[in-house]
């Protein structure tokens, strides 16, 4: 069976017998939800790429101590993968970035794009980012992952050029475009951006502006896509034709 996995943020002094004690939210998540026991081998992972295969020596009610077995860290995957995703009416956001962060993206940029049906003002922008911030940091012990994607502050439009100008390749997902997807040469290295839009569409503004910093529309297939898997399956098309998927 495979490992359960819990996240530490400070694994800096892990080493081979050496002892890590999970308390807190995850400790508690450890000991009552998970149920873990003396002797059963379990994975903590910073986030930032290191992952430390432990055994459990001692469990109490809301805390976890194991001996460290081993401890890998792993290189940051290339090309990057950031995602701008728009924001989208409900719990679509939050379900973008779970199912994001379990495809293997490194970063997701939330868009307030000028269609959107949801718009975060004020507090409500904090507050949004922290719980997509939260929500990518559950999809990544669910995915086993050692590193959690970078859920940046919220950006609009014309904040997108340095993103976008800067990548090796920008691909704005575009129902009207001719070009499939799945025709673009993908490079090994640098950043590979998907531009994501809202539910009532791209503005002609915001197309304009995208395609004027190098992105280049592109589509996904015959059906339209919700803003909320239309990232998703756009980056699993994009992995798949890297090294990562291989």
């Amino acid at each position: 069976m495979a490992r359960h996995v819990f996240i530490a943020d400070q694994l800096d002094d892990a080493a081979p017998g050496s002892t890590i004690q999970l308390d807190g939210a995850e400790g508690h998540h450890a000991a009552q939800v998970v149920r873990v026991r003396s002797g059963e081998e379990l994975e903590i992972v910073d986030g930032r790429g290191r992952r430390v295969e432990a055994r459990v020596i001692d469990v109490r009610r809301d805390a976890v101590s194991a001996q460290v077995m081993n401890v890998i860290d792993e290189p940051a995957p290339e090309p990057r993968l950031v995602v701008v995703q728009a924001l989208a009416k409900g719990d679509r956001g939050e379900r973008a970035v779970e199912t994001l962060t379990e495809v293997g993206v490194d970063v997701i940029v939330p868009w307030s794009a000028a269609h959107s049906v949801s718009q975060w003002r004020g507090d409500k922008a904090d507050r949004g980012v922290e719980k997509w911030r939260a929500t990518a940091r559950s999809s990544a012990k669910q995915a086993r992952r050692s590193r959690v994607p970078d859920v940046l502050p919220l950006v609009a439009t014309p904040q997108l050029r340095e993103t976008v100008g800067s990548a090796s390749l920008a691909l704005l997902l575009d129902e009207g475009a001719s070009t499939p997807i799945g025709q673009c040469p993908v490079p090994r290295e640098g950043d590979v951006v998907l531009v994501v839009g809202p539910e009532g569409g791209l503005s002609d503004a915001e197309r304009e502006s995208l395609c004027a910093w190098g992105a280049m529309p592109v589509r996904l297939g015959p059906t339209v896509l919700r803003t909320s898997t239309a990232g998703t399956v756009a980056a699993g098309i994009v992995l798949a034709a890297t090294d990562r998927w291989r």
